[in-house]
C-alpha cells in the first residue's frame, strides 16, 4: 500500500526569484543560439550564460551568474561570484540578497538570513524577494510567529500596487501561499497572483514552478503537469521543472518519476530536493541503502536540508537503525524545534511499508511539535483507520479536512465513512465481516466457511496468528474500495491488506467474470498471516508472492497461472531479477509488468520451497521480522547472495518453461505494452489453423491440431485457448465426456471463466454426474453469485445427493436475493431446514412465510406437521 505522498510547500521554496535548494550539474558543451545571458539562462543554455556573464560588468549581471551557478548545481562557485572575495557581512546591498541564496543554499543559514535582512531593508531591485527570502528562514528555523508578521506584509505589498514585477508578484504568491497553512482561502489568492505574475513575464519561470508546486501540495496533478510542462516547453533542461513534473507523476502513481528526476539531476547532479525526492522514490521500492545513500549526497550540498534529513531518518527508521534515526531527528530539531514535519514524513513511509501503528504514533509526535500540520493529521486518520479504530480515524480525518479542505484523500475517505451506516457486521469465530445491507445476507453465507478454512490453513502453514477479529470489508462499489485502500478512485487491485484489516471489492464491484472474489478472499486473508508473522516487515515481493501461491493452493483452477505475455516478456528478457522484483510493484515499466511481478513472485515462493522446504518461507518471515535485511534474510536463511540466487532463479524459470518457450517467439524489439499479434510461434500456429479447421468442419484435423497447442503450452486458458475449442469439437461430435474432460481443463486453469463452469455443470448433469456438476456450479458462486436460477438448480442438485445444508444454504441465497415470491421462498427455506433436521428454525421460517401470505396451503401444513398436528 501507498502511503500518503505530501511534502511542505516551502519545501520547494527558498526564494521567489527562482533559487531554490535545488541544484543540477554543468552541462555539456554544446551548440547554442546567439543570445544576451539571460536569454540564454531562460532557454536552459546554462554554460553559455556563465561564459558571457564571466566578467560581470554590474550587480545585475552579478546576480544572473550567481543563479546560473547554482541552477546547475556549482554552489560553490556561485558562492564565491556572490561574495567575490568579500565576508557576507561586507558584500554590496546590491548582491545581498543573492548571496543570501547562495549561502542558504549550502546549509549555512545564520549569515544568510543576515543578508536577506540587509537586502530587504535596502532599495535594491530584489529587496522583496530579499523580505520573502528572510520570511521564508525564520520559518525553517522555527520562527514561525516572526515569518507571519514578515509574510502578512506582502497582502499589503499587492493590495497597494507596489508589486509591479514579475518577480515581485511571484514573491507576493509565494508569501500568500504559506499563510494559507493556517488561512487556506488564501491559497486562491496565491494562485491568482501567480497567474498575473506569468501574464507580465511570459518567459519568466519561477511562477508557474511555484504555482505548479502549489497546486501539487493541494493535490492536483493535471493543472501541475500542465504549469511544469509549459516551463519544459521553453527550456527542456529546467531542472527543476523536471523534478516538479516527476513529483506530478509520482503522485499520480505512475512510473515517470524515477526517470524525470534523473533527467533533473543530469542537468544539476547536487541538487538537495531532487537527491531527497529520488530517495523517497528508492524508500517505495523498499531499497532503503540506496535511499540513505541519496539523501546523504543531499546532505552532502545543505547539511540543513530538512527534506533531505527527513528522508535519510526514515531510511534508517524502516532499516531499524533507531539509533540514526534519532540522531538525525534532534539534527532536524536544532534546525527547527516545530519541525513536525520530520515526524510527520517518516510516518508517510512507515505507513507505506505497512508500519501502521509506527506511522500513528509518529505523526502524533509530529502534531506535537507543529498542530497545524494537517498532513500529519490526515496520516493519523489514514492510518487509523486501516488499523480499524473508525471513531479515532473521523475525528483526526476531520481534523485535517478542516485545516486543508484541498485534500482529496480526507475529503473521499470521510465521504466514504458517512456511508457507513449502510454496513451490517456478520460474525464468525475470527472474522468480523463488514458487509453491504444489500448482499450481507448472501455474502456471509460463502465468506464465513472459506474464511476460517483459509486462517487454519495458513496459521498452521506460516506459524502466527494475526490479531483477532480479523477485519473483513467488502464493498459493492469499486470506487467505494478504492477510496478505502488509497483515498482515491480507480485504484486497479481487488484487495488490500492492512494487517488484520482487510477491504476488497465484492462481486458487484465488477463485471461477471472479471475476477474470483473468492480466491481474492484467500489472498488477502494471506496477507494478514504473512504480515502478522514478519512483524510487519516483509517485503512487497514476499507477501504478494506467498499469497499468490497460496490462492493456487487453496482451490482448482483458483490463482494465477504462466499467460502468454508473462511468457513473451520471459523470452524477451524483460522480467526483473528476484532482487530488483519490488520495482514491479511500486514502479512498473509497462503496463503488465504489475501482474508479472505478482506471478513471478509466487514462483519465487515455490523456487524457495522446493530447494529449501515448506519450513523455510516461515524463517524468512520470522527473519525479516526480526529487522534482518534483504541480503541477511537471503544470507541466513537461504545460505547464498542474492546475486546468486537471481542467476538460480533464471535458470530454473527458464527450465520449467522451456516446452512453453519453444512453442512462443517474439520479435526482437517486443513491445510488452503492444498488440498480442507480435508473438508467434509453433503454438499461436497450432490455434489458428485449428480454429480455421473448425470452421472448416473439418473436426479431427481440428482436433489434432488443438491437442497439439495443448500439449505445446497446457497452462493457456484464454477465451480461445485449445481446451475450448476442444470443448466445440466435442459437442459438435455430441461426445458428452470428452466435452467434459476439455471443460474440467478450462476450469483448472481459469478461475474467472463463469461460463465454462456453468457449460460444465450443464455437460455434468446431462452424465448424470449431480454430486460434480453441484460442486462446480459452487465454483462458479465465487465468481458471480447473483443469479437465482443457478442457485434453484444447486439446491435441487444437492437435495438430490442429500446435502442437506447446502441446501439450506441455497434456499437462503434465494431469499437473500429478494425472490418476487418471498412466501414461497420461505417455505422452500423451511422445507430445507426440516430434512436437515433443524424443525425449529424450519417452524421460525414457515411462519414467516405464512406472514407473508396467510392463506398458503402448502405453508400451513407444514407448520402444522412441525408443531405436532394432522398434515
Amino acid at each position: 500500500m501507498s502511503a500518503l505522498v505530501r511534502r511542505p510547500l516551502l519545501a520547494l521554496v527558498v526564494a521567489a526569484t527562482g533559487v531554490t535548494v535545488l541544484a543540477q550539474p554543468a552541462c555539456a558543451r554544446q551548440d547554442v543560439p546567439a543570445g544576451t545571458p539571460e536569454e540564454l539562462y531562460r532557454a536552459g543554455h546554462y554554460d553559455a550564460a556563465i561564459e558571457g556573464l564571466s566578467s560581470p560588468v554590474d550587480a545585475a549581471a552579478r546576480r544572473l551568474l550567481v543563479r546560473s551557478l547554482m541552477e546547475i548545481g556549482r554552489y560553490e562557485d556561485a558562492e564565491r561570484a556572490a561574495l567575490n572575495g568579500a565576508a557576507p557581512a561586507a558584500v554590496p546591498v546590491a548582491l545581498a540578497n543573492v548571496a543570501g541564496e547562495a549561502l542558504y543554499a549550502r546549509g549555512r543559514r545564520e549569515p544568510a538570513e543576515a543578508l536577506f535582512a540587509r537586502a530587504a531593508e535596502s532599495a535594491a531591485p530584489d529587496a522583496l524577494s530579499a523580505r520573502l527570502n528572510l520570511a521564508v528562514a525564520q520559518w525553517e528555523r522555527g520562527a514561525r510567529d516572526e515569518a507571519r508578521r514578515v509574510l502578512d506584509t506582502f497582502i499589503d505589498v499587492y493590495n497597494d500596487g507596489s508589486a509591479r514585477t514579475a518577480e515581485d508578484l511571484t514573491a507576493v504568491a509565494v508569501a500568500v501561499s504559506y499563510l494559507g497553512v493556517t488561512e487556506p482561502q488564501l491559497f486562491h489568492d496565491a494562485v491568482r497572483a501567480f497567474e498575473e505574475a506569468a501574464a507580465l513575464d511570459p518567459g519568466y519561470a519561477e511562477p508557474r514552478l511555484h504555482e505548479g508546486a502549489l497546486f501539487l501540495d493541494k493535490y492536483n496533478s493535471t493543472d501541475a503537469s500542465a504549469l511544469f510542462r509549459m516551463v519544459l516547453a521553453h527550456n527542456p533542461r529546467h531542472p527543476r521543472a523536471l523534478l516538479g513534473l516527476a513529483r506530478a507523476k509520482a503522485f499520480d502513481g505512475t512510473s515517470e518519476a524515477l526517470a524525470l528526476v534523473d533527467s533533473s539531476l543530469a542537468v544539476n547532479p547536487h541538487a538537495p530536493a531532487a537527491r531527497a525526492f529520488r530517495a523517497t522514490l528508492l524508500l517505495g521500492s523498499e531499497d532503503f541503502a540506496g535511499a540513505a545513500t541519496e539523501a546523504e549526497r543531499a546532505l552532502e550540498t545543505n547539511p540543513a536540508s530538512l527534506e533531505a534529513l527527513a528522508v535519510l531518518g526514515a531510511a534508517r527508521y524502516l532499516n531499524n537503525d533507531r539509533g540514526a534515526y534519532e540522531q538525525l531527528r534532534q539534527r532536524a530539531l536544532a534546525l527547527d524545534p516545530g519541525h513536525g514535519s520530520f515526524d510527520a514524513t517518516v510516518a508517510e513511509r512507515a505507513a507505506e511499508h505497512r508500519r501502521y501503528q509506527d506511522a500513528v504514533e509518529l505523526a502524533r509526535a509530529g502534531l506535537a511539535l507543529d498542530s497545524t500540520n494537517w498532513s500529519a493529521w490526515a496520516t493519523v486518520g489514514l492510518t487509523e483507520l486501516r488499523l480499524g479504530a473508525v471513531d479515532r480515524a473521523r475525528e483526526s480525518l476531520e481534523a485535517a479536512f478542516a485545516g486543508d479542505p484541498y485534500n482529496v484523500w480526507v475529503k473521499n475517505t470521510l465521504d466514504l465513512l458517512d456511508t457507513y451506516p449502510q454496513y451490517v457486521t456478520r460474525t464468525s469465530d475470527r472474522f468480523e465481516l463488514f458487509l453491504h445491507e444489500d448482499e450481507a445476507d448472501l455474502l456471509a453465507l460463502y465468506m464465513t466457511d472459506v474464511a476460517e478454512e483459509a486462517y487454519a490453513d495458513l496459521v498452521r502453514r506460516y506459524g502466527k496468528e494475526p490479531s483477532l477479529p480479523v477485519r473483513m470489508e467488502v464493498y459493492p462499489s469499486h470506487a467505494d474500495f478504492s477510496v478505502r485502500s488509497v483515498g482515491l478512485a480507480g485504484l486497479g487491485a481487488l484487495g488490500v491488506a492492512f494487517g488484520n484489516i482487510l477491504a476488497l471489492d465484492s462481486p458487484a464491484a465488477r463485471d461477471p467474470g472479471s475476477f474470483n472474489w473468492g480466491s481474492t478472499m484467500w489472498h488477502e486473508i494471506a496477507h494478514a498471516v504473512t504480515l502478522a508473522a514478519s512483524s510487519n516487515r516483509v517485503p512487497r515481493w514476499l507477501t504478494e508472492g506467498l499469497s499468490v501461491l497460496e490462492e493456487r493452493r487453496a482451490r482448482e483452477g483458483w490463482g494465477e497461472e504462466a499467460s502468454l505475455d508473462f511468457l513473451a516478456a520471459l523470452e524477451a528478457d524483460l522480467l526483473l531479477p528476484v532482487s530488483k522484483l519490488n520495482n514491479g510493484f511500486v514502479r512498473p515499466t509497462y503496463p503488465q509488468q504489475i501482474m508479472h511481478a505478482y506471478y513471478q513472485a509466487s514462483l519465487v515462493a515455490e523456487l524457495i520451497e522446493e530447494e529449501h522446504g515448506e519450513a523455510a518461507l516461515g524463517d524468512m518471515l520470522r527473519a525479516y521480522g526480526a529487522g534482518r535485511t534483504h541480503e541477511q534474510v537471503f544470507r541466513q536463511v537461504l545460505r547464498t547472495e542474492p546475486d546468486a540466487f537471481d542467476e538460480l532463479f533464471d535458470t530454473w524459470l527458464r527450465e520449467r518453461f522451456t516446452r512453453q518457450l519453444d512453442a512462443i517467439s517474439v520479435p526482437r524489439g517486443f513491445d510488452p505494452s503492444g498488440d498480442a499479434a507480435q508473438v508467434t510461434g509453433p503454438f499461436m500456429t497450432a490455434l489458428r489453423d485449428a480454429h480455421m479447421l473448425l470452421e472448416a468442419g473439418q473436426l479431427g484435423d481440428a482436433r489434432r491440431e488443438a491437442e497439439r497447442a495443448r500439449d505445446m503450452y497446457p497452462e493457456y486458458a484464454g477465451p480461445r485457448g485449445p481446451y475450448h475449442l476442444l470443448y466445440q469439437i466435442a459437442t459438435r461430435e455430441e461426445d458428452r465426456p470428452a466435452a467434459a474432460a476439455a471443460l474440467r481443463e478450462q476450469v483448472a486453469r481459469n478461475e474467472t471463466d463463469y461460463d465454462a463452469h456453468i457449460a460444465l455443470a450443464d455437460v455434468l448433469g446431462q452424465l448424470g454426474d449431480s454430486a460434480a456438476a453441484a460442486d462446480v456450479l459452487e465454483r462458479a458462486m465465487y465468481i458471480y453469485p447473483y443469479d437465482p436460477a443457478v442457485h434453484e438448480r444447486m439446491a435441487v442438485l444437492y437435495a438430490a445427493t442429500d446435502r442437506h445444508d447446502k441446501v439450506v444454504r441455497e434456499r437462503r441465497a434465494l431469499l437473500a436475493l429478494d425472490p418476487v415470491n418471498r412466501a414461497d421462498a420461505l417455505y422452500r427455506l423451511a422445507l430445507a431446514l426440516e430434512a436437515a433436521g433443524d424443525n425449529a428454525e424450519a417452524r421460525r421460517q414457515v411462519v414467516r412465510a405464512l406472514e407473508v401470505a396467510p392463506g398458503f396451503p402448502e405453508a400451513q401444513e407444514l407448520l402444522l406437521r412441525l408443531t405436532g398436528g394432522t398434515p
